[in-house]
C-alpha cells in the first residue's frame, strides 16, 4: 500500500461525545462514548477503525457524517468546521462529498423502487444529469452498475432490492456513492452481514474505488484481519478512546498497546495451539462517564499498575506514524 499522503480531507481534533443514559434517578447519568479522539483522513487513503462493540467506532463515523454533533472538539472537512455547515446548499454539498455505507444492505434500499430509481435519484438530486435527457440518465445508470460489477446492467436496473443478494445490494450502495462523486466514504462494517464467500468482492470494490476515484475511506470493523487488507492507516479503539494508531502494517507486525496485542492474538491462526492463552485478563468492559479516571483497559490489562487506574496516559509517538496511549512506553 502507498505510504504517500494526498490532500487532507477530514480532520478530527480532541473529540468528546456524551449520551444520556435512561435512568429513574433524579439526575440523569451520562455515558462518555468518545473521549479525546483525534484523527486525519487523506485523499486516496484508507483509515480502518477497529474495536469491539461499544468502542465508539460508529459514533465517530456518525459525527463525521454530521448525524451527531460533538460535545467538544472539532471536525473539519477540507479545512471547514462542520459546525459552520448549516444552510441547505452547504449541507447538500457536504452530503454529496461525504457518504455513508451502512452495515445493513437489506434496510438501506427502498423495497418499493427498482434499482434504476435508486441510482438515478442521486444523479438527479445533485444535478449530475438533466431530467430531460432520459437516454443520458439511462446510460449513466448502466455505466455505474457496470463499474460496481453488476452485469448485465440493464437487467439489474429493472430488478427490485428483494431480488438481489446482500452483496449485490451493498454494491448498489457503493454505486450511489460513485454517482454523486463522493470524496469521503464512511463504511460502517459493510461486510459484517454478508456471507463470507462474497465479503472479499465488496472489499475489493472498496479498495478499487479508493484508488480509481481518489476517495478517502473510513472502514469500521471489529475484524482486524480485514482492517489490514483495506487501509493504509489503522486506529484501535477501546471504550471511546483511541489506544493505538498509525501505519497499519507497523501496528499489525509490532502491536504495542496491550489491547491491540489482545485483538491480534484473538485472530484464528492454524499454527497456534488451541491451549494458547489470550494476552489479557478477564474483566468487565467499563461504562465510561465524564468522571471516570485512568486507562479504560486497566481492569483487563496484565501490566496494569496503580498509576494506570489513577490517570489516563498521555500519547507517546513511537515512530513517524505510530502512536500509543500507554504508560509502558512513557520515559
Amino acid at each position: 500500500m502507498s505510504k504517500e499522503y494526498g490532500q487532507l480531507l477530514i480532520e478530527g481534533k480532541n473529540l468528546i461525545k456524551d449520551f444520556p443514559i435512561n435512568s429513574t434517578a433524579l439526575q440523569q447519568p451520562i455515558m462518555r462514548a468518545i473521549n479525546g479522539v483525534s484523527f486525519k483522513m487523506y485523499k486516496s487513503r484508507g483509515l480502518s477503525v477497529v474495536g469491539e462493540s461499544g468502542s465508539g467506532k460508529s459514533t465517530t463515523a456518525k459525527m463525521i457524517a454530521k448525524m451527531y454533533a460533538p460535545n467538544s472538539g472539532s471536525i473539519q472537512y477540507k479545512g471547514k468546521d462542520l459546525e459552520s455547515i448549516r444552510s441547505r446548499s452547504q449541507l447538500m454539498n457536504f452530503r454529496k462529498g461525504v457518504q455513508m455505507v451502512w452495515q445493513d444492505p437489506f434496510g438501506s434500499l427502498n423495497p418499493t423502487h427498482n434499482i434504476f430509481h435508486h441510482i438515478a435519484r442521486p444523479l438527479l438530486i445533485h444535478k449530475k444529469v438533466t431530467p430531460i435527457n432520459k437516454q443520458e440518465l439511462k446510460d449513466r445508470v448502466y455505466a455505474l452498475l457496470e463499474q460496481v460489477g453488476l452485469i448485465p446492467a440493464k437487467e439489474t436496473a429493472e430488478k427490485f432490492p428483494h431480488q438481489l443478494s446482500g452483496g449485490q445490494r451493498q454494491r448498489i450502495n457503493l454505486a450511489r456513492n460513485i454517482a454523486v462523486g463522493a470524496e469521503v466514504v464512511l463504511a460502517d462494517e459493510p461486510t459484517s452481514m454478508l456471507d463470507v464467500s462474497i465479503r472479499a468482492g465488496v472489499l475489493n470494490l472498496l479498495e478499487k474505488m479508493k484508488f480509481e476515484k481518489k476517495m478517502s475511506l473510513l472502514y469500521i470493523t471489529h475484524d482486524i484481519a480485514t482492517a489490514r487488507y483495506i487501509a493504509e492507516d489503522l486506529a484501535v479503539m477501546y471504550v471511546g478512546h483511541m489506544v493505538e494508531w498509525g501505519d497499519t502494517e507497523e501496528i499489525i507486525h509490532h502491536p504495542q498497546h496491550p489491547y491491540t496485542q489482545l485483538l491480534i492474538s484473538a485472530v484464528p491462526d492454524p499454527s497456534k495451539s488451541i491451549h494458547e492463552k489470550l494476552k489479557g485478563n478477564k474483566g468487565e468492559i467499563p461504562l465510561w462517564t465524564p468522571n471516570s479516571v485512568g486507562c479504560p483497559f486497566s481492569d483487563r490489562c496484565q501490566h496494569a499498575t496503580n498509576q494506570c487506574k489513577e490517570a489516563l496516559p498521555a500519547v507517546t509517538q513511537l515512530s513517524d506514524n505510530h502512536f500509543v496511549r500507554c504508560y509502558l512506553y512513557q520515559k
